[in-house]
């Protein structure tokens, strides 16, 4: 027997012990089974109720924490505890449930009720999925689109809704009476008797979870974002203390921004795009600059540099410069001339190794890098005229580049 179906404030009650299922390989939790409960197991998007169970028998003591609860194919309710030694079969427990978290997931379920049906009145849009996780709840909406226009008007209808505090009534029909009562969606015909939800005068589904006694007790809705995927637009809510706790949060971590910034709260999006404007120009600048003095040195490396068999052979390993400077350098070298050869390396961060050739020389940058990292380790690879690594020694780089140019001048 659930007893949660006909009273959802019910948090302490008494039951038999009818089985005990021992932990295995498979499941490392021993699991009990009683002849009624109060604990919701997981089911329809809502999780499950957690709680103590407590021997009666003054012959047995100590109590096992509700882990989890699930249902079996069998229709029974599985009671996940960490400690079943205390429990023994045909005995009679007491179920406590842990009340703040039911009424939690009351407030979360309910408000998705009122959420769903304010879609429907206003935008004809059905929910065809509900979530409900430890932080947030969401429902998705069968719908390709959505605007802010179309939530915020949800979202208030749904909030008045739970500010008129109307009575929210669980009713028991038949798969026949339900067909005539306007659900607003009738569940696969499975079973003789349905559980309806109430919420007077405004919606009427086929449930079976927990939910508050009038839409008052919801406390309020606060919807929070919306997204794609491919049932079509989730919605992301939270309901009553939660919703509470996370504009506490959201106000907290804005009014720490807006301090950063020295700015009031209202004008931090403000502030926010003013510092990536500046942001983009100030990496523009660096860029130019960098280009700057990587021509600058190419065009020194150049000039100091003689030919060696009409080439001119660069080999460098810099401490103090990272990949993107030593590759920049390494296309400014070999666009400079059409006659260079260059072998760059830095040590600077993560340890990278550029090869380039100008356009039209005959060796393969790609061939020398796999050689030289052969002897460094590491990964890379790249075409003929240009190629990047990782080697993993450095300690050994500039000897290695040094043999390798050697080659260049055979």
């Amino acid at each position: 027997m659930r007893l949660y179906y006909t009273d959802s404030f019910l948090y302490e009650f008494d039951g038999e012990v009818l089985e005990i299922i021992p932990a295995s390989s498979a499941e490392p939790r021993p699991a009990v089974i009683l002849d009624r409960t109060a604990f919701y197991p997981t089911s329809g998007g809502q999780i499950f109720d957690t709680g103590l169970l407590s021997p009666k028998s003054s012959a047995h003591s100590g109590q096992s924490t509700v882990l989890e609860v699930a249902d079996r194919e069998d229709g029974a309710v599985l009671h996940f505890v960490d400690d079943a030694t205390s429990i023994a079969k045909g005995n009679i427990v007491h179920g406590t449930i842990d009340a703040a978290r039911r009424r939690d997931h009351m407030q979360q379920h309910s408000g998705q009720h009122v959420l769903s049906a304010a879609f429907v009145r206003f935008f004809n849009l059905t929910t065809v999925s509900f979530h409900m996780g430890d932080d947030y709840c969401s429902i998705d909406l069968d719908t390709k689109t959505i605007s802010n226009e179309q939530v915020e008007a949800a979202e208030r209808l749904a909030n008045d809704i739970i500010l008129e505090d109307r009575e929210v009534a669980i009713r028991f029909v038949s798969q026949e009476e339900a067909q005539s009562l306007g659900l607003r969606k009738l569940p696969p015909a499975d079973r003789d008797k349905l559980r309806l939800i109430d919420i007077r005068d405004f919606d009427l589904s086929a449930c079976g979870g927990t939910h508050v006694r009038s839409t008052g007790q919801i406390g309020c809705i606060l919807l929070r974002k919306t997204e794609k995927t491919r049932q079509g637009i989730r919605v992301e809510f939270v309901c009553g203390q939660r919703a509470v706790g996370t504009a506490r949060r959201d106000y907290t971590t804005l009014s720490e921004a807006a301090g950063l910034y020295s700015a009031h709260l209202w004008d931090l999006p403000q502030q926010i795009r003013r510092s990536q404007e500046e942001a983009r120009a100030d990496r523009k600048t660096r860029e130019r600059l960098l280009d700057e003095l990587a021509e600058e040195r190419a065009t020194h490396l150049l000039a100091n540099t003689p030919l060696t068999n009409g080439r001119k052979l660069i080999v460098q390993v810099f401490a103090d410069r990272d990949l993107t400077y030593i590759k920049l350098l390494a296309q400014k070298l070999t666009r400079l001339e059409t006659n260079v050869i260059a072998l760059l390396g830095t040590t600077a961060g993560q340890l990278s190794l550029i090869f380039a050739q100008s356009p039209g020389q005959s060796f393969d940058m790609g061939a020398h890098m796999k050689q030289a990292l052969a002897q460094l380790g590491g990964r890379g690879g790249g075409s003929k005229d240009l190629a990047q690594g990782g080697p993993h020694d450095s300690a050994n780089m500039q000897k290695v580049l040094a043999a390798l140019m050697a080659q260049f001048r055979e």
